[in-house]
């Protein structure tokens, strides 16, 4: 399929979860005690930005076979988003993020993210197809952390180099989330580690464009 012929602008592939915000501003978020619901991930937030724009946006991702998972795929649907290829996982909850805002710099949150649907992504549920009607698509640094999903990160890389279409890689770099950090430590964004080096290093000359944590 020609560049001019794809019917797609973005495939986005990764995070797609509830965000949770604390309302009491400056609060710790032991303190929190009420909070406003959005979605959340990296991923679902790219889709829904460029939907805003005006391109083409497809989703590849997992949510739970529950409220949650239903809430994000109305939420992606309602943007403009195309959800036809998101799964929905019999066995895994879709993802939660409790933040609060304390400060200007400081913003503490909560991944809870054990086992959850997103990150059971796997090579089945990548459709070349998919990846070659779009002139580009959007992989992350989360997704790369585990065995699973980064297995179906590189079967979207694969697709995508078959079919010439564009990769942008977000680093999405979460310590916590490689098991770098306690889970009292989501706001850090880096910790030196030979392990999320090597594993970028793999997929950074297959990228067209990246895109840093900060």
């Amino acid at each position: 399929m020609s560049e001019g012929e794809r019917p797609l602008d973005l495939v986005a592939v990764g995070r797609a979860a509830i965000d949770l915000y604390g309302d009491q501003l400056g609060s710790p978020l032991e303190d929190v005690a009420s909070f406003n619901k959005s979605l959340g991930g990296c991923a679902a937030n790219i889709a829904v930005g460029a939907a805003r724009l005006g391109l083409r946006v497809a989703m590849l991702t997992r949510v739970g076979d529950e409220h949650m998972g239903r809430f994000v795929q109305e939420t992606l649907r309602e943007e403009g988003v195309d959800v036809s290829h998101v799964k929905t996982d019999p066995d895994r909850l879709t993802a939660l993020v409790l933040l609060s805002v304390r400060g200007a710099d400081t913003f503490p949150l909560i991944f809870y993210r054990e086992r959850c649907a997103d990150m059971n992504l796997g090579p089945e549920d990548v459709d070349p197809a998919l990846i070659s009607s779009a002139q580009a698509v959007l992989l992350t640094g989360t997704h790369l952390s585990q065995p699973r999903v980064r297995a179906a990160s590189l079967a979207v890389l694969a697709a995508a180099k078959a079919s010439s279409t564009k990769v942008v890689l977000d680093v999405d770099y979460r310590p916590v989330l490689w098991g770098l950090t306690g889970h009292d430590r989501g706001e850090d964004r880096y910790v030196a580690s030979a392990r999320v080096s090597e594993v970028l290093q793999e997929v950074l000359p297959e990228c067209d464009l990246v895109v840093g944590t900060e």
